[in-house]
């Protein structure tokens, strides 16, 4: 079975999810913002600032034309991978395509600035709706070592599971759009908390607390949203939560870590060179808890660390082992 994709956002997520699609023999077009930058990409045929080392298949066309990617594919499922805060802009220069697409797929983990929901913006288009998440970096399946993800969706989930399905990538379906998206915001803050309790040098038990108390904190969450507890104590919640904040190969514990040994956030996150989506995404959360009467304790203390000039080692005191 072959199908066509649009994939939006040429960032290491977007890229890596592009080359799996077309591996599979889909029809596969990536797009990006950055002109310069997809024009190098389209030459060297490998995203050297994200993923070195992975070469592009030869049938994946890159773009940084929006028009150009529509009209090349009418037809196609459009997935959307920009980081969190271009996600409403490129929706809004994607809806006048909307036409003959087949439907939307958002691999985007985030809220939007007021702590809404993404999938909350793709609704009244009246399109068959998907979020793909779940424990992955973009390099290992770029380079097609085993993973498994969640794909929770409205319509059509038995044919998106069968394209995107490979024998290194299982996939897991759901239909819980609230729970899965969840996961993917919560747990790029509790890697920063996390990071920052390592570089300050709390040790291992003080890291396992802090990702149970994620983990109640996500669930608090997620019953006050209707997410279902299955699917945030699965691949999409603790899988991701658990991968986010006990490997370095993500940049939002990267981040963590250099705030606890000693670097400002300006300089730390100068250095991750890449968006560290979970600065962002506790602004999001607190704005979120705020109008649905949450209280995320973890989330609190981040967002003091990085907006308030608040020392991670006090606030790691706070959250290390105890009642």
């Amino acid at each position: 079975m072959s199908a066509q994709f649009i994939v939006l956002g040429a960032g290491a997520w977007g890229t890596a999810l592009a080359i799996h699609l077309a591996r599979q023999s889909h029809q596969v077009i990536l797009w990006g913002h950055d002109v310069p930058a997809l024009a190098a990409l389209s030459q060297k045929r490998e995203n050297t600032d994200f993923l070195p080392g992975v070469l592009l298949p030869k049938a994946l066309e890159v773009t940084s034309d929006l028009a150009f990617a529509c009209e090349r594919y009418p037809h196609a499922w459009v997935l959307i991978a920009v980081p969190s805060f271009a996600f409403e802009e490129t929706l809004k220069r994607l809806r006048p395509f909307f036409a003959k697409k087949r439907g939307l797929i958002l691999a985007t983990k985030g809220l939007s600035q007021q702590g809404q929901l993404l999938h909350t913006f793709c609704e009244r288009d009246g399109l068959p709706l998907a979020v793909i998440c779940g424990p992955s970096f973009a390099k290992e399946v770029a380079k097609g070592l085993p993973t498994a993800l969640t794909l929770a969706s409205t319509k059509e989930q038995k044919t998106l599971c069968q394209l995107f399905c490979s024998n290194s990538l299982q996939i897991v379906p759901s239909h819980d759009l609230i729970g899965a998206q969840l996961g993917g915001v919560v747990k790029n803050v509790l890697a920063i908390a996390v990071g920052m309790s390592d570089g300050v040098g709390f040790g291992a038990n003080a890291r396992c607390a802090l990702i149970t108390h994620g983990m109640a904190e996500l669930c608090a969450l997620g019953e006050k949203l209707g997410a279902k507890q299955s699917t945030l104590m699965g691949l999409s919640g603790m899988g991701d939560m658990i991968l986010t904040c006990t490997d370095n190969q993500s940049r939002n514990r990267r981040f963590g870590l250099a705030l606890g040994q000693g670097q400002s956030v300006a300089v730390a996150e100068k250095a991750i060179g890449q968006v560290v989506e979970g600065k962002a995404n506790v602004t999001q959360l607190m704005a979120l808890a705020k109008e649905i009467g949450a209280r995320l304790p973890i989330c609190e203390q981040v967002h003091a660390v990085l907006f308030q000039g608040a020392e991670p080692s006090t606030v790691m005191n706070l959250l290390a082992p105890g009642p």
